[in-house]
């Protein structure tokens, strides 16, 4: 697995960063070759903040962690990971590297159980054209955390959402 590692204001260490490669190293028993890797280290206020994102066959796996040290949140990040990939195990069957699986299986059988999947509720309604400008109004008149709308200037159908630092963020189609 290819692996980047990006310090954010900051300077990577070595150590740091064989550890990190170490630990991924892990997943080169589920991801077919090509598959990369993105680590981002970050202080904010005061805490150790490490994001790893793998992209593998057109898939993206992602985890966000606080910590008191990096290590602390490589590991929680790394747990995150194994747990998307053992919850989504059935869907991801075919992406994954042959025998990913049965790895994940005989590795987790015992604490693992299958969990279904049920859509509970279905909800429908009308799109209306409106700036991100109104889409984040409606979203926070309606007290919710994304709004799905169509930009009235691009005719694209988008969705603005609220960001855990307080922000917002739009997501676009991409052409």
């Amino acid at each position: 697995m290819k692996t980047t590692i990006i310090g954010k204001q900051m300077t990577v260490s070595e150590d740091l960063k064989e550890l990190v490669t170490k630990k991924l190293s892990k997943f080169d028993k589920f991801f077919r070759d090509g598959s990369e890797a993105f680590v981002t280290f970050n202080r904010r206020h005061g805490e150790e903040c490490l994001e790893v994102t793998i992209s593998a066959g057109g898939t993206l796996f992602r985890a966000e962690k606080k910590s008191d040290t990096f290590r602390n949140a490589l590991d929680e990040c790394i747990e995150s990971i194994e747990r998307q990939i053992r919850k989504n195990k059935t869907r991801l069957e075919k992406r994954l590297r042959e025998g990913a699986i049965d790895i994940i299986e005989s590795d987790y059988s015992s604490d693992v159980e299958e969990e279904r999947e049920l859509i509970i509720r279905t909800k429908s309604f009308r799109l209306k054209p409106m700036t991100s400008e109104e889409a984040i109004l409606q979203m926070n008149l309606l007290d919710h955390e994304f709004f799905m709308f169509v930009d009235s200037s691009t005719g694209d159908t988008c969705v603005v959402y609220r960001r855990a630092d307080g922000n917002y963020g739009l997501i676009v189609p991409e052409k």
